[in-house]
C-alpha cells in the first residue's frame, strides 16, 4: 500500500504502547504508519466510576467518529472496552494476540489484610469490586478511577490495604510491582489482555492488509468471551465476567454474573471440541439466564432508577420478574415470626374445633407436636395457602374463608358445639374473637406465636405498599408515613390500611402473586 496507514489511538501511556505495537507489526509488513492520537470521554471524565457514566463505548467513541470522518483509517482498543455492537459502517478487522488475562491485585504491606474482617480494596471495575465481595463480604471496596500510573500512586497516597488492576496494563508498562499477586480465581472482563483493531467496512483494502497480522486463536477465544455477553445484554453497567481459551484441541469456557454488592452469583463453565465451538458462548449465557440470570440483570438495568413499590414481605426473583417495567421494587419482611412453646395440656384430648388463621399457625403446631399428636376434630381456617399446608401436614379442613371476619360469621351460623380453641399470634389484629364471643362461643386463644415488627425505612417516595396482614401494615408505619396506594393482599389487611392511605386496593385472590397483578394494573 502507497499511502499512510493512519492510526487512530487513545493517548494514554498504555494506549499508545497498545498502537505502536500494532504499527510495529505492520511496518514489519512493510506498510507506512502514522500514529493519530485522540482524548476520549473515558480519559477526561475521571471523578466517577466508568458504570455511573452511563455510556457504552465510552473509551471508543471519540474514536469511531474520527474514522466515520475518515480522519484516520485504523483505530486501535483494548477489546474488553469496545461494545460488542459496533456502529454501523465500522467493523472488527483484526485481533493481535492476547497477553496476561488475569486481574492482578497489588498490595501494599503485606497479604495478612487478605484474612481480615475490615480491609479496603480499590478498584473502579463493577465486575472485580462484584467478585472481590462475594469472596471477601466484609470488605470496603472504594473507586479507583485513572491511568494505570495514577492509580498505582492513589494506593499509596490512601489508606488503603490494595488495589487490582488488570495484569496486562501493568505489565505491558513494565511497571508490575514486586507485591502484586495474580487473581486466578477472578474470572476477567470479556477480551480482557486483548488489542482489537477497527476500520471501515468499505475500506476493503485496509481490512487485507488488517488480516496480516490477526491472531486466530485469540479472535476465536474473545469472539466467544464477547457472543457471551451480548447475549446477557451487558456492558460496564452489569458485572459479567468470562474467558475462554484453546487447550489440547477443545475450547474451555466460563463465565460469571453477579449482583452489584456481590451478594448473588451465577457461574457456568463449558469444554467444547475445537471446531464445534460456534454457540458456546450464547449456550452459557442461555444457561445463566435460565438461572436467574434475567431476574438479575432486570434488577441490574433497574439499579439506577427510584424504588416505586415497596413490599412488606420478601419477594422471591420469579416474583420480582412479574412486575410491568415501569416498577422498581424493593421487599423486605416487615414482621418477624418467633415460634413459642405450645404446652402439652393443650393438645391431650382431642379437641372439637380449632381455628387457625395462618401458616404461621401452623409452623407453630409443628414446631411443638407430632401430627399424631393433633387430634382435631373440625379444623376452621383462613386462606387458601393455610389449608393445603393443614390438609399436608395435619388432617382435613371442614371449612375456609377468605378472611376472619367471614370465617366468625361462618362459625355462628353453622358451627357444631359452643367452644372454639384458636391458635393465633400475640399480635391480633382481627374481630374473629370478638364476633364470636359475643355470640356466645367460647374462645380458648392459644398464643402460637410472636409477630414482632421489623419494618425498613423505605426513603423514596413511593407510589404505593404492598401489605399482606394487618400486622404488615401496623409494622411500616412504625418507621414510615402512609403515603400512596395501599395493596393489600386481603381485606381484614385492607380494613387496617383503610384507616391511614387514603387510596387502598385489594387483591382478587390473597396470593402475593395476585398482589403484584394489582399494582400492575396501575400502570398499564
Amino acid at each position: 500500500m502507497s499511502k499512510i496507514i493512519r492510526i487512530g489511538t487513545r493517548d494514554s501511556k498504555l494506549a499508545m504502547w497498545q498502537a505502536k505495537t500494532v504499527q510495529s507489526l505492520l511496518e514489519k509488513l512493510g506498510h507506512k504508519t502514522v500514529l493519530v492520537p485522540i482524548k476520549s470521554t473515558g480519559d477526561i471524565v475521571l471523578d466517577k466510576p466508568l458504570y455511573e457514566l452511563g455510556i457504552t463505548g465510552i473509551f471508543t467513541k471519540t474514536l469511531d467518529i474520527a474514522m466515520l470522518n475518515e480522519d484516520i483509517d485504523i483505530a486501535v482498543h483494548s477489546l474488553k472496552d469496545v461494545p460488542t455492537q459496533l456502529p454501523k459502517g465500522i467493523v472488527q478487522a483484526a485481533v493481535i494476540k492476547r497477553g496476561n488475562v488475569n486481574d492482578t491485585l497489588v498490595y501494599k504491606n503485606n497479604e495478612e489484610f487478605l484474612s481480615a474482617k475490615d480491609a479496603i480494596v480499590a478498584t473502579g471495575s463493577l465486575r472485580r469490586r462484584a467478585q472481590w465481595l462475594n469472596r471477601y463480604p466484609t470488605h470496603t471496596v472504594v473507586g479507583l478511577r485513572g491511568n494505570v500510573n495514577s492509580r498505582l500512586e492513589k494506593l499509596e497516597s490512601n489508606d488503603w490495604n490494595a488495589a487490582i488492576f488488570a495484569a496486562a496494563g501493568i505489565g505491558r508498562l513494565n511497571i508490575k510491582p514486586e507485591n502484586a499477586i495474580n487473581l486466578h480465581w477472578m474470572i476477567p472482563a470479556p477480551a480482557q489482555g486483548a488489542v482489537m483493531i477497527t476500520a471501515l467496512e468499505s475500506d476493503e483494502e485496509i481490512r487485507t492488509i488488517c488480516a496480516e497480522i490477526n491472531h486466530e486463536e485469540t479472535e476465536i477465544c474473545t469472539t466467544i468471551e464477547r457472543k457471551f455477553l451480548r447475549q446477557l445484554e451487558g456492558g460496564c453497567t452489569a458485572p459479567i465476567g468470562a474467558l475462554a481459551y484453546i487447550k489440547n484441541e477443545e475450547v474451555n469456557f466460563k463465565g460469571i454474573l453477579l449482583s452489584k454488592d456481590g451478594s448473588k452469583k451465577i457461574e457456568v463453565s463449558k469444554v467444547v471440541p475445537l471446531g464445534e465451538h460456534s454457540d458456546i458462548g450464547e449456550f452459557c449465557a442461555d444457561y445463566i439466564i435460565g438461572k436467574g440470570g434475567k431476574t438479575l440483570m432486570d434488577q441490574l438495568q433497574r439499579g439506577d432508577r427510584n424504588t416505586n413499590i415497596y413490599s412488606t414481605k420478601k419477594l422471591t426473583d420469579g416474583q420480582l420478574q412479574l412486575f410491568h417495567n415501569n416498577v422498581v421494587a424493593d421487599s423486605n419482611d416487615a414482621i418477624k415470626i418467633s415460634l413459642n412453646r405450645i404446652p402439652k395440656s393443650v393438645v391431650r384430648k382431642e379437641i372439637e374445633n380449632v381455628i387457625i388463621t395462618s401458616k404461621n399457625g401452623v409452623e407453630a403446631l409443628l414446631h411443638n407436636f407430632a401430627p399424631a399428636e393433633l387430634q382435631f376434630k373440625n379444623i376452621y381456617c383462613v386462606g387458601r395457602r393455610t389449608k393445603r399446608m393443614i390438609e399436608k401436614r395435619i388432617g382435613n379442613v371442614k371449612h375456609i374463608e377468605a378472611n376472619a371476619k367471614k370465617l366468625a360469621e361462618h362459625l355462628v351460623e353453622y358451627m357444631e358445639g359452643a367452644e372454639v380453641t384458636y391458635f393465633c399470634s400475640d399480635l391480633r389484629l382481627d374481630d374473629l374473637p370478638n364476633i364470636l364471643v359475643e355470640n356466645n362461643i367460647t374462645v380458648n386463644e392459644v398464643e402460637a406465636y410472636q409477630t414482632k415488627y421489623n419494618a425498613d425505612k423505605v426513603e423514596s417516595n413511593l407510589d404505593g405498599v404492598m401489605f399482606y396482614s394487618p400486622s404488615t401494615v401496623e409494622s411500616y408505619l412504625k418507621q414510615n408515613k402512609a403515603s400512596g396506594i395501599a395493596f393489600c393482599i386481603g381485606e381484614t389487611t385492607a380494613k387496617v390500611a383503610n384507616q391511614f392511605f387514603e387510596d387502598v386496593r385489594i387483591a382478587k385472590v390473597p396470593t402475593v402473586e395476585s398482589v403484584i397483578e394489582l399494582v400492575n394494573e396501575n400502570y398499564v
